[in-house]
Formats: structure tokens, sequence, C-alpha cells
């Protein structure tokens, strides 16, 4: 089963369950949840973690992006495309005229989602539906259970980018990541996650304060898959760390009396 997902995933040119090679390929996303690592590029990896983001600050359990994910898959292979089919666009390719809202907020993944969290919220008992029926419950499809097929995978990146399992998205730039933008990343964060305390920390570095645990690494999730954007070099939490120039690595633990290491329920990055 798990090879015929990968070979279906792999021709579809959506995500491909492979090991890669960090180095050798653009700059490109490991999803290390439990079973073979996942590879997305950095695009897909920084939408899957803005769906994350979003459904912790609207309080939506790991199932309510289970669901996201197979239907981003399904619809637009997690991607953000500004068409598609008649007037639907965005990441769930919604529409316009069915009512989603104005296509303008429809091409933010953040409002997308929103959206797509508030319509999955009045489906009753969603969560103990199959992913599928849950996804055709929302999106109404020509073909409900075409979600089916990404189902396997979307819990499985559920679990990494919400952080249930801890430090397990992280990304590689072969080509470096440019002029950092603390101030720009931290506004994008907030947008996906909703306000956060921020200070600086170090020079130049901020840190975000999170409630701990697995909200923490989803933080982090966001901001090693948007390391490029913003020009962050180095990433830390819960004793672990991220840096561009030993990216290859993913995460590292932290060596005693370092002072990359956060405080408590911290992230620091720069």
């Amino acid at each position: 089963m798990t090879l015929v997902l990968a070979l279906l995933l792999t021709v579809a040119g959506y995500i491909a369950l492979r090991h890669s090679v960090p180095g050798l390929e653009p700059s490109s996303c490991s999803v290390t949840a439990p079973g073979q690592p996942v590879s997305l590029n950095v695009g897909q990896a920084g939408i899957a973690a803005t769906i994350a983001g979003v459904a912790q600050k609207d309080e939506m359990p790991r199932r309510a992006v289970t669901v996201a994910y197979a239907t981003a898959l399904q619809e637009s292979k997690l991607t953000n495309p500004h068409h598609g089919d008649l007037d639907s666009v965005g990441v769930f390719q919604q529409r316009p005229s069915q009512g989603w809202g104005p296509r303008r907020q429809l091409e933010d993944p953040v409002y997308a989602t929103a959206k797509f969290f508030a319509a999955l919220g009045r489906i009753p008992d969603y969560a103990s539906l199959p992913v599928y029926r849950a996804a055709q419950a929302v999106q109404r499809s020509a073909d409900g259970y075409a979600y089916n097929q990404y189902a396997t995978v979307a819990a499985r990146l559920s679990k990494a980018f919400t952080g249930e399992t801890a430090h397990a998205v992280w990304c590689w730039y072969p080509e470096g990541v440019g002029k950092a933008r603390l101030s720009a990343a931290r506004q994008g964060l907030s947008h996906a996650f909703g306000p956060m305390q921020a200070a600086p920390f170090g020079d130049p570095a901020l840190a975000i304060r999170t409630s701990g645990g697995k909200d923490g690494w989803a933080v982090t999730a966001w901001l090693v898959s948007h390391a490029g954007s913003y020009g962050i070099r180095h990433i830390s939490y819960d004793g672990y760390q991220w840096t561009t120039t030993h990216a290859s690595s993913g995460w590292t633990a932290v060596q005693a009396g370092s002072r990359a290491k956060a405080p408590p329920a911290t992230v620091v990055f720069g």
C-alpha cells in the first residue's frame, strides 16, 4: 500500500514519499513523521505550516488539519494557484460565486484556510467521519472519493506540522536565504497563528513566546519553511536548533551551556 501511494504521488508531481539528499537538489523540506520521510518543496511546506497555524489560532484539532491537507493535495497540489476550474482559486480551489468570499481574499492561504475550517466545523461529527467524507462534505466536488488517496499522507503531515511529532519539519537552502527581515517574519507568523509576543533576543534575533510543547514546534515548522523568504538563518526551541549552515543535519540538540538554547516555551530565530 505504501509503495502504491508513493508511486501515485510521485507521478502526480505533488509530493514524493522518498528520501531526499540535502544539497543535491533545489531548496526543499523534509517531513520526518512516522514512516518514510515526505519531501515537499518550500512552497508546499509553507502552506502546510500556515494551515497548521490557522488551526492553532482557531483551536481546531489535528483531525481537521488532516482533512484540510487531504483536500489541498487533491485540489491544488498543496499550492496557491490564482486560477482553476470556472472561478475556483487558492489552495482549496474555493469559488467566490459559491459564497466562499472575495477572490482576492481566497488567494490568501490564511483566509482560505479559516473559511475551510469554519465550514468543516459545521459538519456534525466530522472528526469521526472518514477523511474523504469530511472533505467532500465541505467541498461538494464531482468525485468526493478522490480525497481518500491522500488520507494517509495527510495524517502523517498533520502530525509533523501541528508539532505532535517534535522537530519533524526542516528545510535546506543551497543558494542561501538572503537578507534578514525578522520583523516581516514576525508579522507573517502572527497573520497565520494570531498575535504572538515577540522580544529581541541577541543581535539580531527575536524570541517568540508560545504555550510550549507541540504549539512551539508548529511555530518552528512555519519559520523553517519560510526561512528563504525572510532571511532566517537559525531557529532554536526546546533544546534543539536548526541553522542554514548545517541544514543537511536537520534539527540538532543544543549542547549544554550554548547561548543558542532558547528559554522554556520560547522560539528564538534570527
